[in-house]
């Protein structure tokens, strides 16, 4: 068996490759080029013979066609990591042989899938969560454009003092855009709104245009209608946060998810110095987080339970640390909803009740 490690870009592929003793037997940069490419691969092959090849790599955003190619050129397991950080020290061909290694060295745990610690593996997600993961991040950056053209026309109305005249008071509306087109301005700014105007109606088809399609995928999706009994989660929240947990059963607890998503603070202890809690890590998907930002928000106005344990730790620490106190809840709720299938309401007085049994526990123990 053969052990490949790969740092990919986007003109070449630095390959470091180990046999079954460790050593090095090949070290080289390979185009990208579809020949080339395969070329190489197809010389790889015939040296692994019949066991193949196992490759390992970091994830990035083209890493695709490698992943798809890999398979037909006999690799037989294709191990996908989070990047590390970087060393003062950093070449691509250090980078690829320290891949190789690491793979060589965990070579039985990694081929189980089994956790190595210091390795945060990647697991790939299926063809319809990666297409529900790409329309959707569509759709949050219409929105956000969308959003970026609404301040840029309300900063020209402001400019002028205009902002009074606007014959409705929510923006945009239908009859606060065709006042817009009508309104005298300088001969420059009038040029710029009406470009923001353009702006903001090519953002507003395309954001209509994905929520349908969003609609189209969950409308018969199971998890995301009861995702949807959440306060303030619609289609395009659940269908976000359901195809970026993909299988939930793989999480043993609910918390498993929370540290998924990067919820959990991060612990400094060495020595004496024990129980320093930092920051989040942020190690998980950065949409998951922005989503359960925004549930959260709308949760805290229409929960009142959801509320009640959210305003003692808000008058302890502060509204910014409650709030991401809520988001740990709620991805610990939507694990139990995915895995018991249960609404919100039932997974949220289950965890509160848990939580006050263990409260009464602790305290007739101490």
């Amino acid at each position: 068996m053969l052990y490949l490690g790969i740092d990919q870009h986007a003109k070449q592929l630095t390959i470091s490759l180990r046999n079954d003793a460790g050593d090095i037997v090949l070290k080289r940069q390979v185009s990208t080029e579809p020949k080339r490419c395969a070329e190489f691969f197809a010389k790889l092959r015939d040296k692994a013979g019949d066991e193949g090849f196992i490759a390992i790599l970091e994830v990035c955003g083209f890493n695709d066609w490698l992943l798809k190619f890999l398979p037909t050129v006999g690799c037989t397991q294709t191990i996908l990591i989070q990047p590390t950080k970087k060393l003062k020290v950093k070449t691509d061909k250090r980078d690829a042989h320290a891949l190789s290694e690491l793979l060589w060295v965990n070579q039985h745990r990694l081929r189980v899938g089994e956790p190595v610690r210091g390795v945060r593996q990647v697991i790939l997600p299926s063809k319809h969560h990666a297409e529900s993961q790409r329309i959707t991040l569509l759709r949050k950056d219409a929105g956000r454009m969308r959003t970026r053209a609404t301040n840029r026309i309300k900063n020209i109305l402001r400019k002028h003092n205009l902002q009074w005249q606007m014959p409705t008071k929510t923006f945009p509306s239908v009859r606060a855009v065709a006042w817009l087109k009508t309104v005298e301005l300088p001969p420059c700014e009038r040029a710029e709104m009406d470009w923001h105007l353009d702006e903001l109606e090519r953002w507003t088809t395309r954001m209509n245009d994905l929520e349908v399609q969003i609609i189209e995928r969950s409308k018969d999706d199971p998890v995301v209608t009861r995702l949807r009994t959440i306060p303030g989660c619609a289609h395009y929240s659940a269908l976000s946060l359901v195809c970026r947990v993909g299988d939930p059963h793989r999480f043993p607890k609910g918390k498993s998810l929370a540290h998924y998503w990067g919820l959990t603070p991060g612990v400094n202890d060495s020595g004496e110095g024990t129980g320093r809690r930092g920051r989040i890590t942020k190690a998980g998907s950065t949409m998951a987080r922005w989503v359960l930002a925004q549930i959260t928000l709308h949760c805290l106005r229409r929960d009142p339970v959801l509320k009640a344990w959210y305003k003692p730790i808000r008058n302890r620490r502060g509204s910014k640390i409650a709030r991401v106190a809520v988001m740990r809840k709620l991805a610990v709720i939507i694990r139990n909803m995915m895995v018991h299938e249960q609404t919100y309401s039932e997974c949220r007085d289950a965890m509160l009740a848990r939580r006050k049994r263990q409260v009464a526990i602790h305290k007739q123990t101490a």
